[in-house]
C-alpha cells in the first residue's frame, strides 16, 4: 500500500509537536462530560485542515469530519479526552497543575495522538477515499460519554460506519508494541452498593444489638468464595469491595453498614448470573443473621468485543506500518472497562493497546494505568499516530482495490 510509506517517519517529524500538545493537556487535566479547555485546544489544534467540526451540545465532544469528496468507507477513529479524580504524584516538569485531578489513564496521548494522525491524512488526502471521522470524546472514566455521542449522531454523521478503530496506552506493554485480540478483549463494569442494617447499641452489650459489621465482613468473604466456587474459571468474573464504611466511635455498635464496589464480567451470561447469585448472598447472610440487607446493582459499561476478523487485520497492519514484531495477539481479556464498548457493539471495529513503558522500567513493574505515579513514553505516540492514520488509509486502499 504506498500510502502507508513513510508514514512512520512522517508522524516522527510530527513527534516534537505531539508532545508538546500532549503535555498541554497533561497540565491542564478536566473531568468528566464538560472539558472546555480541552475541547478549544483540539478545535485549535485542529483549525486550517479543512475538516468539519461538530461541537457536542450534552458534553464538551469534537467530532472532526474529513470528506474526500470520494464514494468509499466511513473510518471512525477515537480518542478519550477526559482525565481522572486523583492526586498526580509524579516528578513531571509537565505534572498536572490542578488539584484532584490527573490525566493517569493515558487519554492526553490518545488525543494528540489522534491530533497528529489528522494532519498525517490530511497531507495524504489523495490517496483517501470516502469519510473520516475522528471521535474526541469526553466522559470515559465512568460518565459514558460515547453513549452520548451516539444519542448525538456520531455514527451517522459521515454515513453508516464501516470501520471504528481506538487505541489505548498503557504502561503494562513494551514501548511501540501493540497488542490486541479478536472477540472480547475487556470487561463490563458494574457498580453495587449494600446496605446491611441492623439494630444499634452499646458496644459492651452487643447482645442487645444487632451488630451490622460482621455481617458485612461475611459478605464481602461469601462474594469472593462465590466468584471460586460458581463461576466458571475460563468465563471470569471479579468481585472488589473497594469501600467499606460503617460506625462512629469505639463503643457504639452502628445500625448499618456500608459496602461498595465493582463487578467484572468477560460475558453477558455471566454478567447475569453474578448480579442474581451476589444479591441472594448478600441478602441471605444477613437474614440468617436476623438483619436486612438493601442490594443496589447499577448496570455499567457493556463488555467490550472486537470484530474478529477487524482485530486481525489491525494487528498485520500494525506490523506493515510499524515493522515486524510490532504487534502480538493477546492471550486473554483484561478486566478493565470501556465505553468504547458502546460503539462497536453498534458499528464493526477494534480496540488496540499500543505500549508505552517508561524507558528503564520494567512494563510488569511500571505504575500501571489509574496509578498516582504512572508515566508513558512519549516518543511511542509516534507510532500510535502512525497507526491511526494507517487504518483509515489502508481502508481506503481496500475500497479501491475492491472497486478496480
Amino acid at each position: 500500500m504506498n500510502s502507508l510509506v513513510s508514514l512512520l517517519e512522517d508522524a516522527t517529524t510530527l513527534l516534537d509537536e505531539t508532545i508538546a500538545f500532549r503535555r498541554d493537556l497533561h497540565a491542564h487535566p478536566e473531568l468528566g462530560l464538560h472539558l472546555p479547555r480541552t475541547q478549544a485546544a483540539i478545535v485549535n489544534a485542529l483549525d486550517g485542515l479543512g475538516l468539519e467540526f461538530h461541537l457536542g451540545t450534552k458534553l464538551s465532544s469534537v467530532t472532526a469530519v474529513l470528506r474526500t469528496g470520494r464514494p468509499g468507507p466511513t473510518v471512525l477513529l477515537r480518542a478519550d479526552m477526559d482525565a481522572l479524580p486523583m492526586p498526580e504524584d509524579t516528578t513531571l516538569a509537565f505534572k498536572s497543575t490542578v488539584e484532584g485531578a490527573m490525566h493517569a489513564c493515558g487519554h492526553d496521548t490518545h488525543v494528540a495522538m489522534l491530533v497528529s494522525a489528522a494532519k498525517l491524512l490530511v497531507a495524504r488526502q489523495d490517496d483517501l477515499v470516502g469519510t473520516v471521522v475522528l471521535m474526541f470524546q469526553p466522559g470515559e472514566e465512568g460518565h459514558g460519554g460515547a453513549v452520548l455521542m451516539i444519542d448525538e449522531g456520531i455514527l451517522g454523521v459521515g454515513g453508516r460506519v464501516d470501520l471504528a478503530f481506538a487505541i489505548h496506552a498503557t504502561p503494562s506493554v513494551p514501548s511501540g508494541v501493540v497488542v490486541t485480540r479478536g472477540g472480547t478483549i475487556m470487561a463490563s463494569s458494574d457498580e453495587f452498593e449494600i446496605e446491611v442494617i441492623g439494630r444499634g447499641g452499646h458496644a459492651s452489650t452487643p447482645y442487645q444489638a444487632l451488630d451490622p459489621i460482621p455481617v458485612a465482613c461475611e459478605i464481602v468473604l461469601a462474594a469472593q468464595s462465590m466468584i471460586t466456587r460458581r463461576v466458571n474459571v475460563f468465563d471470569p468474573a471479579v468481585i472488589t469491595v473497594a469501600h467499606v464504611s460503617a460506625g462512629t466511635t469505639s463503643n457504639v455498635i452502628p445500625e448499618s453498614a456500608h459496602l461498595h464496589g465493582t463487578i467484572r464480567t468477560v460475558s453477558a451470561r455471566t454478567r447475569s448470573q453474578v448480579h442474581a447469585d451476589f444479591e441472594q448472598l448478600a441478602t441471605n447472610i444477613a437474614h440468617a443473621h436476623g438483619a436486612q440487607c438493601e442490594v443496589d446493582l447499577q448496570l455499567g459499561y457493556p463488555v467490550t468485543v472486537n470484530d474478529v476478523t477487524i482485530a486481525t487485520w489491525c494487528r498485520s497492519l500494525a506490523i506493515g506500518v510499524l515493522g515486524e514484531h510490532a504487534a502480538f495477539e493477546m492471550p486473554a481479556p483484561i478486566m478493565g472497562a470501556e465505553d468504547f464498548s458502546y460503539v462497536l457493539e453498534a458499528v464493526p471495529g477494534a480496540i488496540v493497546f499500543l505500549g508505552m513503558c517508561p524507558e528503564g522500567m520494567n512494563a510488569h513493574e511500571a505504575p500501571p494505568n489509574h496509578s498516582n505515579r504512572m508515566t508513558l513514553d512519549e516518543p511511542a505516540m509516534a507510532r500510535g499516530a502512525a497507526l491511526y492514520a494507517g487504518v483509515a488509509l489502508a481502508k481506503s486502499a481496500e475500497a479501491v482495490a475492491d472497486a478496480s
